[in-house]
């Protein structure tokens, strides 16, 4: 069994943690900036203003763990486990994701409440179900300008709560959102090529300059959308398009 000792050394020590298990605990006051952990699970567990920026988490669970103002600055997991226990899933509120990355990971359910996501990295990821309606992926570069930068690659994103994100230029390419909440989303020339975008809600979200080739769009009805000027599609998406706007559209008999 480890104990805060020896996580304590093995951390100083730059060796990794191993088969560590957690449950109904606090995380200890320790600088875990550039940590491993592999095949650890931590149940119940509050990571309440954790310092893990830089840390790599491989194949670990996390069952209704709580990340409450944790630094996670550029923090990898891989091939890890959000699960929820009952109604409460995985959270994380006020933390700092800045640049940090996931890949092949389980985050279904998980709510980003007021998290700094800037810069961050998910790919091949399940995210069903989780909400970022109030996730900021930007960062203040002067008063007026503001940098926004995030990308979601070949994730599972059903149901999904962007409503009122802030995305321009980002990318989505190759997800599955169907009916995912995109309503009154910023999402000015984003890459949304190769999604699947089937009954997506897109009442009042800004569509401008976004790319939607290759993507499925049936059910999409572009009208609910507060602009969509120059929106990029291929030919064989324009009649489902005009079919869900409500036009009839009929092929000339040659």
């Amino acid at each position: 069994m480890t104990t805060l000792d020896t996580l304590t050394q093995r951390i100083v020590a730059a060796e990794p943690v191993q088969s560590l298990c957690m449950t109904d605990d606090h995380w200890p006051e320790l600088d875990c900036a550039g940590a491993r952990f592999i095949d650890c699970a931590f149940e119940r567990v509050q990571f309440s203003n954790a310092t893990l920026d830089e840390a790599q988490f491989s194949n670990c669970r996390f069952i209704a763990c709580r990340f409450s103002h944790a630094e996670l600055a550029s923090a990898r997991f891989a091939d890890c486990r959000f699960i929820a226990d009952g109604a409460k899933g995985c959270s994380f509120a006020f933390s700092n994701l800045q640049r940090a990355e996931f890949s092949g990971c389980d985050l279904s359910q998980t709510v980003f409440d007021r998290t700094d996501m800037f810069a961050v990295e998910l790919r091949d990821c399940n995210l069903t179900g989780a909400r970022f309606a109030t996730a900021d992926f930007s960062r203040a570069l002067s008063r007026k300008k503001l940098e926004t930068r995030a990308i979601f690659q070949d994730c599972k994103l059903d149901v999904a709560d962007f409503s009122g994100a802030k995305l321009p230029g980002c990318s989505l390419a190759g997800c599955r959102l169907r009916e995912a909440d995109l309503s009154s989303a910023d999402l000015t020339d984003a890459d949304l090529s190769g999604s699947d975008l089937f009954q997506v809600i897109l009442d009042g979200a800004r569509l401008t300059g976004a790319d939607l080739r290759g993507a499925e769009v049936s059910g999409v009805n572009l009208t609910r959308a507060a602009d969509f000027v120059g929106v990029k599609v291929s030919d064989d998406q324009m009649f489902r398009l005009l079919e869900a706007m409500g036009v009839d559209v009929r092929v000339r008999e040659k």
